[in-house]
């Protein structure tokens, strides 16, 4: 099965929060609400390195998306 790379999640018991996941690796949720990531991957030191330089990019791809969804929803 074929899945999207990002996914769009919410939670009534997070109400003002919107979630981002990011299904490719490195697997994680961002909370949109607060920039809160959590990592669904161990991570070894030397993976460290280069996951703080990929972060900021996975980060703006998730709001890019976020806001290519939202603008869709309004759309209609």
């Amino acid at each position: 099965m074929a899945i999207p790379k990002f996914i769009l999640g919410d939670n009534t018991d997070f109400e003002s929060a919107i979630f981002v996941i990011h299904t490719d690796f490195p697997r994680f949720i961002i909370n949109l609400e607060d920039d809160q990531i959590e990592w669904l991957e161990d991570f070894d030191a030397q993976d460290e390195d280069e996951l703080v330089s990929e972060t900021k990019n996975l980060m703006e791809q998730a709001y890019q998306f976020y806001d290519r969804e939202i603008s869709r929803y309004d759309e209609k």
